[in-house]
């Protein structure tokens, strides 16, 4: 069973304090808490049984996964939601794990935002309903057309609507036709605000792209077959909010991407939350990209893609040393 969201501190802490042998002031440091807290939550998981003269009896499965993720790719926070033979669609159960985390992360007068896609609409769609104060979601990318499911402005809107929040889309296409009006788009006022602002969210929710004949980018007509492969022989790696990037987490120098409306990725990394949800294996190339440019704080996987994840990671680590 995955470790609920708001346990994950006690986890965290015990982690670090047995496992890394940080002192208590230590673990308060990364933590960001107050070394009370931190003498509070060994003590409850002294109590609960998550560690005992040796270490967590629940941290030997998931859990410690997802520590050792942590570590290995220096991410914030890493979640992992448990694989079951008995169900039809374990990419449901990574969008309920998701959605959790996501409402443990949003913080009141929070400003969040929101990229698009089926993974970021599914958890939407299961996500409990809150009433925070002040809290604005925030449209990363331009829109599509009205026939294409799972629209950035669908996504958009019905996270406002579940956290009870205020909602700003994006009243601009993803992709424009030439890079002219692109940039003519761009120096507009009004959307330029609203890109410039990016940077100044306190979290973001998002996914990444495939570079294939199966990506989002084709099926919604942004991109032919032809020239999504013609893109991923110059070196695209994944899509982030609707950009093209590189094995290495940059802005692949292409014409798509200069006509595409979207937050710079910069202003991106200057997000201090930024939690990424996968729930496809195939997306293991994509997710490596986003995680190298500095794309991720926080992750929600599977526990196929976490093992995979830190196998590459230890496989790297073996061949630079």
């Amino acid at each position: 069973m995955a470790i609920r969201p708001a346990e994950q501190l006690i986890h965290k802490a015990a982690w670090l304090y047995y496992a890394h042998g940080l002192r208590q002031d230590q673990v308060a440091s990364q933590l960001n808490i107050s070394r009370a807290s931190v003498a509070m939550y060994l003590r409850k998981a002294r109590e609960t049984g998550i560690v005992n003269i040796s270490t967590s009896t629940q941290l030997f499965t998931d859990d410690v996964l997802a520590r050792k993720l942590e570590d290995a790719l220096s991410l914030d926070a890493v979640w992992i939601a448990p694989e079951n033979d008995h169900i039809a669609d374990p990419s449901t159960e990574i969008a309920v794990l998701a959605a959790s985390v996501f409402l443990e992360l949003v913080k009141k007068g929070d400003r969040i935002g929101v990229a698009w896609g089926r993974t970021v609409y599914m958890i939407a769609d299961v996500m409990s309903y809150a009433d925070l104060q002040d809290v604005t979601v925030v449209q990363l990318c331009g829109n599509l057309g009205a026939p294409y499911s799972y629209r950035p402005d669908q996504c958009t809107m019905e996270i406002a609507r579940r956290l009870n929040a205020k909602g700003l889309n994006f009243y601009a296409p993803l992709v424009l036709s030439t890079e002219e009006l692109a940039r003519a788009l761009r120096a507009e006022p009004v959307i330029r605000e609203q890109l410039s602002g990016v940077g100044e969210c306190d979290l973001a929710l998002y996914s990444v792209g495939a570079v294939d004949a199966d990506s989002h980018l084709v099926k919604c007509g942004a991109l032919t077959p032809s020239e999504m492969a013609d893109l991923r022989s110059q070196g695209a790696a994944g899509v982030i909010a609707g950009q093209i990037i590189d094995a290495e987490g940059k802005v692949l120098d292409c014409s798509y991407n200069r006509r595409v409306i979207s937050a710079e990725l910069a202003s991106l990394r200057a997000i201090a939350r930024r939690l990424v949800v996968v729930q496809e294996d195939s997306k293991f190339e994509p997710l490596l990209a986003a995680i190298a440019g500095g794309l991720c704080t926080h992750l929600v996987v599977g526990a196929h893609m976490a093992q995979r994840l830190l196998d590459h990671a230890a496989a790297t680590t073996e061949k630079a040393s």
